[in-house]
């Protein structure tokens, strides 16, 4: 039994989703009435390494997201979204493949003698908002396999636990989400502008 053959079987999300991107004014015209693609994030904190980020069914998160970053200059970009071949952190191939790459990423960092990035808390109090080490991690899994001839992954998914307790006691955060990590541009299907429902009628 090939071990990656059902890997590459079973990574592949058939399903689209639909995600949804926190921006400016500027951003939102240039996307949905001049047609142009949203740019790739390319920051050593990127939370799951470099590639357009959406939340995924996540408008509300996204525009609290913006308002907080733009103020009254906060849009909402929506996409349709097929996610292709998926380094999908819910499951456990992914993160296996991460911990197998990790070492590799340590001796590398040891050799050249680096120091090796650590995620860190920013401006927050109990979260890790800057994800430097995942990030150089979730990079290092993409050039190896680019390196060993592997097909690349479209895009990158995780859930992530954000947040102060939704009740007292709970385990269970307020800004809890999913997000995605679009590493291939050709798995956005298209983009829309978030429309309000119709009072009137039922939301199906």
């Amino acid at each position: 039994m090939v071990i990656n053959s059902i890997d590459l079987m079973y990574s592949k999300l058939p399903n689209l989703v639909l995600g949804f991107h926190g921006c400016n004014e500027k951003t939102f015209h240039n996307v949905i009435y001049e047609h142009n693609h949203l740019k790739q994030s390319e920051n050593d904190y990127d939370w799951l390494g470099h590639g357009i980020y959406f939340w995924e069914q996540g408008y509300e998160r996204a525009l609290r997201w913006a308002i907080t970053r733009y103020g009254e200059d906060a849009r909402v970009v929506g996409a349709v979204l097929d996610l292709g071949l998926c380094l999908n952190l819910t499951d456990i191939r992914s993160t296996v493949a991460l911990q197998k790459v990790y070492p590799l990423f340590y001796e590398m960092c040891r050799i050249r003698g680096e120091e090796l990035p650590c995620n860190k808390k920013g401006r927050s109090d109990t979260d890790l908002l800057l994800r430097n080490l995942d990030c150089a991690v979730i990079e290092q899994l993409h050039d190896l396999r680019k390196l060993q001839g592997e097909e690349a992954y479209d895009s990158v998914r995780g859930v992530f636990v954000e947040g102060k307790p939704a009740f007292p006691g709970s385990a269970i955060a307020k800004k809890t989400h999913i997000q995605i990590c679009i590493v291939n541009p050709n798995c956005i299907k298209g983009y829309f502008n978030p429309i309000m429902p119709v009072d009137s009628y039922r939301i199906p």
